[in-house]
């Protein structure tokens, strides 16, 4: 009877397991992140999913948490770094994580998408990468947040001097801080997922996002004035923790390194797209949107750059660089 069961109870192991890679070896992978549904991370992290999801169909199966299921932009590197968490689509954040991430926060540093590619390629991977490994952080690729703009319930925004006072809320990255203290606004450092309601109870006066963030997160049902300053580009990107991530077999990496870096030019395509679109949106749902005086905020944007380079004296080198990739 014994020898019955023991040989029952195989079968029916070896019955659950026939299927190509038993669905218990499996292995998921979370990737967290704070875009709502609709915003350019949701559409980037289920586009990278689906195309992981398909080439390692039953070995690895990315799942996407947006809307800050797993928590904030900080909280998500924590849990990267714990091993909790596997992947995370942080942006401005990282500036808290390594300071050489700044060059990304000065004013009108990215010119376009093409400036972008050539930072990337000789200034992001070959120096900011190998450091941000240093912190037990591993970049897997490097998105796209968008060009950022800035929203208020007080006035339209054209020149600098018109922030003075607003209570502007800005992410978690202390040089957007400096930034708009520079520029005379009031700003305050807060979680994206907290942002709606400070706007609506008027704890906020105001915010800058990308059109895709303002959209997704229904800021226009609580923000009157659209200000086109795009003052600045931020990046995002696909990052992992280095220790576990150093745990998954050789191939898997490859294919999400692979994968992400390819995704990126989906998420271009789509960014594109949606400034037009979304901006449209926007202004029909009754934003009042103006253009501002760039040149006015790239005088006075000076003093932010001389700042960042005496108090990160590594990352002149990268600035000057930057800017002559542009030219």
């Amino acid at each position: 009877m014994r020898r019955l069961f023991a040989m029952a109870a195989a079968a029916a192991f070896t019955a659950a397991c026939v299927m190509p890679l038993c669905a218990a070896a499996q292995t998921e992978l979370k990737l967290g992140h704070v875009g709502e549904p609709g915003s350019l991370f949701q559409l980037s992290a289920d586009e990278f999913a689906r195309r992981v999801n398909e080439k390692l169909a039953g070995k690895v199966k990315v799942v996407t948490y947006g809307s800050s299921q797993l928590g904030g932009d900080k909280e998500l590197i924590q849990k990267l770094k714990l091993g909790t968490v596997d992947l995370a689509a942080p942006s401005t954040v990282m500036t808290s994580e390594l300071d050489v991430y700044g060059i990304f926060e000065l004013p009108y540093m990215v010119k376009d998408r093409k400036h972008m590619a050539k930072i990337e390629r000789e200034i992001f991977w070959p120096v900011i990468a190998p450091e941000t490994e240093k912190k037990g952080l591993k970049v897997l690729a490097v998105w796209e947040n968008g060009y950022r703009h800035i929203t208020n319930n007080k006035h339209p925004v054209r020149v600098p001097e018109d922030l003075k006072g607003i209570k502007l809320r800005v992410p978690e990255g202390k040089w957007r801080v400096k930034m708009f203290q520079e520029y005379g606004a009031n700003p305050s450092p807060m979680k994206f997922s907290e942002l709606f309601t400070a706007l609506q109870t008027g704890v906020m006066d105001g915010q800058e996002n990308p059109f895709a963030q303002i959209w997704s997160a229904k800021l226009q049902e609580v923000q009157k004035y659209l200000s086109l300053s795009g003052h600045v580009y931020t990046p995002a990107y696909l990052i992992a923790g280095s220790k576990k991530y150093a745990t998954l077999p050789a191939d898997v990496r490859k294919v999400l390194e692979d994968t992400a870096r390819e995704t990126q030019a989906f998420i271009y395509q789509t960014a594109e797209r949606q400034e037009t679109e979304l901006l449209a949106k926007l202004k029909q749902a009754g934003m009042q949107v103006n253009e501002v005086d760039k040149d006015a905020f790239i005088k006075a944007s000076k003093p932010i750059y001389d700042e960042f380079a005496k108090e990160v004296p590594a990352a002149k080198p990268l600035i000057d660089k930057a800017i002559a990739l542009g030219r």
